[in-house]
Parts: structure tokens; sequence; C-alpha cells
């Protein structure tokens, strides 16, 4: 009797566990976001290149304007004499100039105007840090240089003004530039001004009757009448156009 209904009482025990509710289990944590790939920025000069080739280009002001540049050849162009290692390359469909020992620069052969004209083209620094637009243009009958990103790296101005160079004249200041960086380069030269600008800054507005013009003693002198230049950096030059023009562009200040 006693086995029996102590039988009964561990059944009942039994079926009382299984009937009382189960641990609800524990949920499993999220998995753990998936970290996107970090993107490579480009290194070598050849990637800089490649990449900054594919960016699209910022539109030059007016119209009329004519190419100096195909984008496929030298046609119209020959390397500058400087001598030492720098060169001449067309790489993805831009002007290159590899780094010189100083100089590396690249004549325009075709015949310019004197006065009366206004230049555009996009130029970037791909290595170095000093210029990487040296732009030797006509003045009349003389020349001057338009410096973008000299002494160091920063320096903007016109060589030669009154036999002062770019680094301590009326047009001297500075600038911050970026390698891998396009910069809208925009020149004109009129009967009695001269302006330029560096994407929409307006960086040179001189008048320039009662001035004397020259180009700084040295190398650069082999950039006449027309060519671009850099100094122990290299450069890369896109969209090179060239018109005709009658007035400034803005009335004086």
């Amino acid at each position: 009797m006693f086995m029996a209904g102590f039988g009964a009482v561990l059944g009942l025990a039994w079926l009382a566990g299984c009937a009382s509710p189960r641990p609800t289990p524990v949920a499993a944590p999220p998995p753990a976001p998936v970290a996107a790939a970090a993107v490579e920025e480009p290194v070598t000069p050849r990637e800089i290149i490649q990449a900054a080739a594919a960016k699209p280009l910022s539109p030059a002001p007016g119209d009329g304007w004519r190419s100096l540049f195909d984008g496929v050849s030298l046609d119209g162009w020959r390397a500058t004499e400087f001598g030492g290692p720098g060169r001449v390359e067309i790489q993805s469909g831009l002007l290159v100039l590899r780094m010189g020992g100083p100089f590396a620069g690249a004549n325009y052969t075709n015949a310019v105007p004197r006065v009366n004209y206004e230049v555009t083209f996009e130029a970037m620094r791909v290595a170095g840090d000093d210029f990487f637009c040296g732009l030797t243009f006509p003045v009349g009958d003389a020349f001057a240089s338009l410096i973008v990103g000299g002494w160091g790296g920063a320096l903007v101005g016109i060589s030669s003004i009154d036999g002062e160079d770019a680094s301590e004249n009326e047009t001297t200041q500075t600038m911050s530039f970026e390698s891998g960086r396009w910069y809208r380069i925009r020149l004109r030269v009129t009967e009695q001004r001269m302006e330029a600008w560096i994407d929409r800054k307006k960086v040179v507005d001189l008048v320039t009757t009662g001035h004397r013009f020259s180009l700084r003693a040295g190398q650069i002198e082999l950039s006449k009448p027309f060519g671009l230049a850099s100094w122990v950096t290299s450069a890369a030059y896109r969209d090179l156009k060239l018109r005709e023009v009658s007035a400034p562009a803005d009335p004086p200040k």
C-alpha cells in the first residue's frame, strides 16, 4: 500500500515537471556588421594620373575657344630642351610633364596672339612640392610667366614685373594646392590689363600700362613664346584652349 502511494506521488511530480514552462532560450546576438572594404587611394604617379583622368572637367567660361591639345598626340607641342630627366608624355589623354632636374616643360609650336587673347586649361600636381604650372606667355613684345604653386608649393604670381619675380611683386600671394587635384587656370591678356583666375578665384588683376614685363633669368627663357613648365615636380594638363578677346573680362576695381 505504501509503495503504491509512493509511486503515485512520483508520477504526479513527474507530470508536474513536464507541465511547467521551459526556460526561454537566450537569443543569439546579431551578427557583427561586415566592415566595408577600404578604398585604396591612388599612390603612384601612374595611379594618380589614371584616377584624375576619369574626373569630370570643370567648365571653361564663354565660347569661341579653340583646342590646343588633342589628348592623343603631341601635335602642336614639343618637349622644351631643358636637359635632365624631365620629359613630356601622353598618359590617359593628359599632357604629362615627368619630374625634371629641375625643369620639365613643353612648348606650343603653333602661333599664338601677342595680345587680346585668353587661355584656359586644367592643371594638376602629380608629385613633388613646387610649381606644377609655369605658363609662359606673350605680353605684347615681351613675355611673362604665371607661376602656380612655386617657392615650396604655395606661391602664386607673375614673373617678372619691373624686374621683380613672382615672389616679390604686387601679384604675389599664397594658396594651398593638393596633389592629385585639378585646378582650372585661366589667363587673359588685353591691351591694358592682365587677369588670371584659379578656379573661381581671381589671382591677378593688373593694369599693364607703365609696367615692364620679362622672364626670370635662367632656363625659363626656353619656354618662349608660349609654354608650360614645372620645377622638380611632375604635372598633368588637360582641356588646353585659347580664344581671341577684345576687352578685359571684369571692370577695373
